[in-house]
């Protein structure tokens, strides 16, 4: 009796049509490469963390750490490749009327297909992750940027009117100094001194450059006063001193015009 294909369904069945790609079995291969490569990448950074020393001379050194980051990025990469691999070609339909070169081909596709899939969406995850902390850096670093210009021009503004108040106190304060003048040298503290003799100069460099004599006078009186000096010893200090600060002055207006 001649056979029908009733009989033999399995061995004339026509599979030319059929695809050869299982979607589902390449997707679940490369889910499961994916997780274990992640899995492996945590134990690996937890591992180095704990390798290395903030102390000098202690723990792994630099180069050390880097031979062994990527040997270690290599073996991950081949562990979870081989699992989501054979996860893949273990999980495809299977063929029927297929020579066993044909299979393996398939299955090896299979395999490399859901590496490809797992490196795609792992370098996806990764590059928005890297691209929104560049992102949130970069805003981060232009608020800093923008807050310390308003901080320097705030304070900028108000050394500048600081400056034009102390410019302008100069001569109320170098006045009232007179004021308080004794003949008699009076004792006065190093600070006050410093700020009387410093109240003279300006007021008599920035006029007329000319040193009156009872300012000469009265700076003697303290010049000598601290130094232990007579009152002509004092005053001929006095004279050089301002001598020098007015042929100082003098220089830089010459140094500025050229």
């Amino acid at each position: 009796m001649i056979g029908t294909t009733e009989n033999y369904p399995a061995a004339l069945q026509d599979t030319s049509g059929h695809s050869g790609v299982s979607w589902a079995a390449i997707f679940a291969g490369a889910a499961a490469a994916a997780a274990l490569s992640l899995l492996l990448l945590m134990l690996g950074a937890g591992l180095g963390f704990s390798a290395v020393s903030p102390w000098a001379n202690e723990g792994v050194g630099a180069k050390g750490l880097g031979i062994t980051a990527i040997i270690w990025l290599a073996v991950t990469q081949i562990i979870a490749s081989g699992m989501g691999g054979y996860l893949a070609g273990r999980l495809r339909v299977r063929w029927a009327s297929l020579h066993g070169d044909e299979v393996y081909f398939r299955d090896t596709a299979h395999g490399f297909l859901s590496w490809a899939v797992a490196t795609l969406v792992t370098a996806t995850l990764v590059a928005g992750s890297v691209s929104s902390v560049i992102g949130s850096g970069v805003q981060a670093g232009a608020s800093v940027a923008s807050g310390a210009a308003t901080a320097m021009s705030s304070a900028a503004g108000s050394a500048a009117g600081n400056q034009a108040n102390k410019g302008a106190g100069n001569g109320t304060d170098y006045f009232i100094d007179t004021l308080f003048r004794d003949d008699r040298g009076t004792a006065v503290s190093e600070d006050a001194a410093h700020g009387i003799v410093t109240r003279i100069f300006v007021r008599s460099l920035g006029n007329d450059g000319q040193l009156s004599n009872e300012d000469r006078t009265y700076l003697a009186q303290i010049v000598a006063q601290r130094t232990n000096l007579s009152q002509p010893e004092a005053e001929q200090r006095v004279d050089q001193v301002y001598t020098k600060a007015h042929q100082a002055i003098e220089d830089a207006k010459v140094k500025a015009k050229e």
